[in-house]
């Protein structure tokens, strides 16, 4: 079952205007072509309708909560009914707060700071490091990857059993692998944790800009998320659920705003009384427009239907996957096999590539732009690879650690602002680098794969093929061929 509830063949919309749709990038082999943006996992680009909102409050910028001058209580409005907007968005339940951060990994640390205490931790070894790290004051269950939806929900079960003492846990989950892309059994997860006690937080950084998120409904405690993978700037996020955890730690940040009344005593000292409200940890100036951002774009994903959004991004994978299957080289990495449910991230590995190396091609020569690494989820890449590379770090590949293998992907991930192009075009270009090779020779600078400079482009304008890069498919294609 997946996390979310989808309508049967809704109707399928247009791409959504996003920012920098029209730019052009230039190719290695010579001209030009339209930027694409296909590493929408990592910061998907800023929706024109977000821009637009907050260019026209702008003009109106003031300080909150404090102001008695019109542009100060516009701000607090607009600061505060941002806060409504994204409780509606998560189908917030009476009594939840709304606490805006900076990002999905400012969340999670903010709740790891208001962690009852003696509270225990479970978090699968699967997760982004925002969500795997954090809990560095509390006794922390690492359960290891599953291979199905079943086993997820047992393995946690199991886990939760077997606490001592039994106190109060905390279950830490995503909702979308930002590797993967598939979805996890959410609703199962929040209904085992609640049934042994424990509540739960859902990481939905890559789940909430690709389907409806509603807390009721997956009865999770907690919802994170970052701004900059909802189509809005940088700098924004929200954590969203009970208030009590939140109500009785200390403020995340001790500052103004954060105080309701703070009184020097007659030994010399300060007594604070802190806010009980959202404001408790959001202490100093906040930041408005990211919050207003955040805000515009639940509207704008609303207003432009998840059913419609979640048919032609389910179009978009399906060009994706049913492409990548078309090149024997290519393997896709997957937890729960070929059937589950995903969003628009896919994960994959090519046969005789160093992953930075094709990722480089794809940019220098393709104008594609992809993301190669282990994604800020280390544990989960390592364990998809399953260790079968012991070949030392190649062009752009990180160095291995001692004791450790040097391995790495290729992510592709898309979403609402994608055109059907884009992706067409990744397809072909993954099709003709494992066929033909790369037309161009790469280096390896400051730990990145680029094009090496240093070859001659007489060759490729005359011929369309480097002068010294390799005629020949294997050797093009293979990590030997990239110029150390």
């Amino acid at each position: 079952m997946s996390a979310t509830t989808v309508a049967a063949d809704p109707a399928v919309c247009a791409p959504l205007p996003v920012l920098g749709r029209d730019v052009t990038v230039p190719l290695v082999t010579g001209g030009e072509v339209t930027y694409a943006a296909l590493d929408y996992a990592a910061s998907a680009p800023a929706l024109q309708r977000v821009w637009d909102d907050v260019a026209a409050y702008a003009p109106y910028y003031g300080s909150v909560h404090r102001g008695a001058g019109y542009l100060s209580q516009l701000s607090t409005d607009l600061f505060e009914n941002a806060r409504k907007t994204v409780a509606e968005f998560l189908g917030c339940r009476e009594g939840d707060q709304v606490v805006f951060t900076r990002s999905t990994t400012d969340s999670l640390n903010l709740l790891a700071a208001a962690l009852p205490a003696d509270c225990q931790v479970f978090v699968f070894e699967t997760e982004h490091h925002a969500s795997l790290l954090p809990w560095r004051d509390a006794r922390v269950t690492y359960l290891d990857a599953p291979r199905t939806h079943d086993e997820a929900v047992h393995t946690l079960e199991r886990a939760l059993a077997d606490r001592d003492p039994y106190g109060p846990a905390l279950v830490c989950v995503t909702g979308a692998s930002n590797v993967t892309g598939e979805l996890w059994p959410v609703r199962e997860l929040a209904a085992a944790a609640h049934a042994h006690g424990a509540r739960i937080v859902l990481d939905a950084a890559q789940l909430a800009p690709h389907h409806p998120v509603d807390v009721r409904e997956l009865d999770v405690d907690w919802i994170a998320f970052s701004g900059h993978k909802l189509y809005a700037p940088f700098g924004s996020g929200v954590l969203a659920g009970r208030a009590d955890w939140l109500q009785g730690a200390e403020p995340y940040l001790a500052g103004g705003g954060a105080s309701r009344k703070v009184a020097r005593r007659a030994d010399g000292g300060v007594d604070v009384e802190w806010h009980d409200t959202a404001a408790r940890h959001e202490a100093g100036s906040p930041n408005v427009i990211g919050a207003y951002s955040i805000a515009s774009a639940c509207k704008a994903l609303e207003e432009a239907g998840f059913d419609a959004l979640v048919a032609r991004e389910r179009q978009l994978i399906a060009t994706v996957t049913e492409g990548l299957a078309a090149v024997p080289q290519v393997r896709v990495l997957s937890l729960f096999g070929d059937d589950a449910q995903r969003v628009g991230v896919i994960s994959f590995v090519v046969d005789g590539w160093n992953s930075s190396h094709f990722a480089a091609a794809l940019s220098a020569e393709y104008g594609i732009g992809v993301r190669d690494g282990l994604f800020c989820a280390h544990p989960l890449v390592r364990t998809l690879l399953g260790g079968e590379s012991d070949e030392p770090g190649e062009c752009g590949a990180p160095e291995a650690a001692p004791g450790e293998r040097s391995l790495n992907a290729i992510r592709v991930s898309f979403g609402a602002g994608t055109p059907d192009e884009h992706v067409e075009r990744f397809v072909r270009a993954v099709k003709e680098l494992v066929n033909d090779g790369a037309r161009w020779n790469y280096r390896t600078e400051d730990g990145r794969c680029v094009p090496d400079t240093g070859v001659a482009e007489a060759g490729v304008a005359e011929t369309g093929v480097a002068e010294t890069g390799a005629a020949d498919s294997e050797a093009a294609g293979g990590a030997d061929a990239v110029a150390a």
